[in-house]
C-alpha cells in the first residue's frame, strides 16, 4: 500500500503582476539611497525644469542622524552634473531646493552637493557635418575682414548658427 500525503496547494497559482514585484524592489532601492520616494528620480526633469535636468540628475540624499530627541535635520542631496555646467548648477542650488522641498511637500533638503561625472540617462544629439558651402557664401559676404583665417572661422559660426 502507498502512503499519499495529500498536499495543501491550492488548485491554481495566481502569478503577481510585474509592476507589484519591480516596484518593491526598487522602491527599496531608492529608500537606500535615502530617497523617500523614487518620484523625486523618475520625475526629475518635472520636479527641477527640463533646462536644470538637462545638466544633473539626483544620487541620492544624505540624512545626517539625529542626537537623543532631536529633530531630524534637512538633508543634503547629492546631484550627479556635467563638469561644464557645475558652476551654473552650483548657483541654481537654492532653486532645486527649493523646487524638491516644493514637491515633496515639505523641507526635506536644504543644501545640493555636486559630483561631477557624465550623466547616466542622456543621450546625446549627433552634431551634423558642417554645411562648408554656406560658409564660403557667408565668407564671400564679408570681403571687408582681411584676415582670411579669421573670415572664414565667423563663416564657419554663422553656418553653424544658422543651421541650428
Amino acid at each position: 500500500m502507498t502512503d499519499r500525503r495529500s498536499v495543501n496547494k491550492s488548485a491554481r497559482s495566481f502569478a503577481k503582476p510585474l509592476r507589484e514585484i519591480a516596484g518593491k524592489v526598487v522602491g527599496e532601492t531608492f529608500r537606500r539611497q535615502g530617497f523617500a520616494s523614487a518620484e523625486l528620480v523618475t520625475r526629475w526633469a518635472e520636479i527641477v525644469g527640463v533646462d536644470i535636468a538637462a545638466h544633473c540628475e539626483p544620487i541620492h540624499i544624505r540624512w545626517s542622524r539625529p542626537v537623543d530627541g532631536e529633530e531630524r535635520k534637512p538633508g543634503t542631496l547629492v546631484l550627479r552634473v556635467e563638469g561644464p555646467a557645475a558652476i551654473e548648477i552650483q548657483h541654481l542650488a537654492g532653486l532645486v531646493c527649493d523646487r524638491v522641498n516644493g514637491f515633496l511637500g515639505w523641507r526635506a533638503v536644504e543644501r545640493v552637493a555636486l559630483r561631477q561625472a557624465p550623466l547616466r540617462g542622456i543621450r546625446r544629439k549627433s552634431v551634423p557635418a558642417m554645411d562648408m558651402d554656406a560658409a564660403a557664401r557667408i565668407a564671400a559676404t564679408m570681403p571687408e575682414i582681411g584676415d582670411e583665417a579669421l573670415r572664414q572661422a565667423l563663416a564657419r559660426l554663422g553656418a553653424a548658427v544658422r543651421r541650428n
